[in-house]
């Protein structure tokens, strides 16, 4: 699933900055945020298969659920700094 959603993304990036014009810094923060959530939902996935088992396992599948969360906020803020700097070069 990880796979499919980064390709996803990939591609969803690639059909938005295709569009190409004064949009590129939209493009750009709108790929992340799709890259984004996506990783979201894996983490409420992986909650929720946490709260169908128990000790281990259940720390384990959390522990991997906080981790999309981290990762998907800093993509949502590599998105953000980077349609900044598409703007700024746009000027």
């Amino acid at each position: 699933m990880n796979t499919f959603a980064k390709i996803l993304a990939v591609a969803s990036f690639a059909a938005l900055a295709a569009c190409g014009g004064n949009e590129a810094d939209d493009n750009i923060q709108a790929a992340a945020d799709n890259e984004a959530e996506m990783l979201e939902n894996q983490a409420d996935n992986l909650s929720q298969q946490a709260d169908n088992v128990t000790g281990d396992a259940a720390n384990s599948l959390e522990n991997q659920a906080a981790a999309l969360e981290n990762q998907a906020e800093a993509t949502r803020e590599a998105g953000e700094n980077q349609a900044e700097a598409a703007e700024e070069n746009a000027q």
